[in-house]
C-alpha cells in the first residue's frame, strides 16, 4: 500500500509558505507606504505543528484541541523593519515554498513508481 504522508506534508508545507507569501508582500506594500508619523502594523506568521494522529488507524488525536488544522496563525505588531526586510522575509518564504514543491513532485513520482512496480 502506498504511504502518501509525503505528499501530505509537502502539501501542508506548501499551504503554509504560500500564506507567508502574501503576508509577506502585503507587509512590503505597508513598509513602502510608511511615513514617520504612520508607522504600519506588521502582521507576523506563526507556523504550528500538524495535530498528531494515531498512527495505527490515521485519527486525530482525542486529546487535540483542534486548533492545528490551520498551519499558520497570523497576529501582528508595530512595524520596526523597513521594505527591504520585508522584501528579504519575502525571498525566504519564496525559497521555502520552492523546496516543498520539490518534495511534494518526489513524492509523487515516488507513488507513480510503486503503482508501477504493483502492476
Amino acid at each position: 500500500m502506498i504511504d502518501f504522508g509525503l505528499l501530505d506534508v509537502a502539501a501542508r508545507g506548501m499551504t503554509a509558505q504560500r500564506t507567508l507569501l502574501d503576508l509577506d508582500a502585503r507587509n512590503v506594500a505597508a513598509a513602502q507606504a510608511a511615513t514617520p508619523g504612520h508607522p504600519y502594523q506588521r502582521l507576523v506568521a506563526r507556523i504550528v505543528a500538524a495535530p498528531d494522529t494515531d498512527a495505527a488507524f490515521d485519527v486525530p488525536d482525542p486529546d487535540d484541541d483542534g486548533t492545528g488544522s490551520d498551519p499558520v496563525t497570523v497576529s501582528s505588531e508595530p512595524g520596526t523593519g523597513d521594505a527591504l526586510t520585508e522584501l528579504i522575509a519575502t525571498l525566504d518564504a519564496q525559497r521555502a515554498y520552492e523546496a516543498d514543491a520539490s518534495m511534494f513532485d518526489i513524492g509523487k513520482r515516488l507513488a507513480e513508481r510503486t503503482l508501477d512496480i504493483e502492476r
